[in-house]
């Protein structure tokens, strides 16, 4: 029986879980329009089990007040789960780097609103 994965986020997290088992995740809301992302808010979370669904993490993104149109996921570490005080530091450092390039988005998992992936791509000058 094929699982009832309703958005790309679903799958991910789920093929995640499955390679990693239970782990933690820096992510970063962002705001896309034609020709940029822009960082709006970060957190992370710790991620038990695999039955988290894009609806429940979009009411989570709700809470932020921000009008975001798509966020980004960052494994905190190849060991799983990560302490919060770690986890808060490596998120301090990633929003720095973010801030200042923006392709530190390709090594994540970048998914719209409606939880599909998106792939960030380089504008080429006319």
């Amino acid at each position: 029986m094929t699982p009832p994965w309703e958005t790309d986020f679903d799958e991910w997290l789920a093929a995640t879980h499955r390679e990693a088992g239970d782990f933690t995740v820096l992510f970063v809301l962002m705001a896309i329009d034609v020709t940029s992302v822009t960082p709006l808010r970060s957190a992370w979370l710790h991620v038990l089990g695999d039955k988290t669904r894009w609806a429940e993490m979009a009411q989570l993104f709700a809470g932020a007040g921000v009008d975001w149109s798509g966020v980004v996921f960052w494994r905190a570490g190849r060991e799983g789960l990560v302490p919060d005080a770690e986890a808060r530091a490596r998120l301090n450092a990633l929003t720095r780097k973010l801030h200042e390039d923006r392709t530190l988005i390709r090594d994540g998992d970048f998914f719209n609103a409606e939880g599909l992936r998106l792939q960030l791509e380089e504008m080429k000058p006319h």
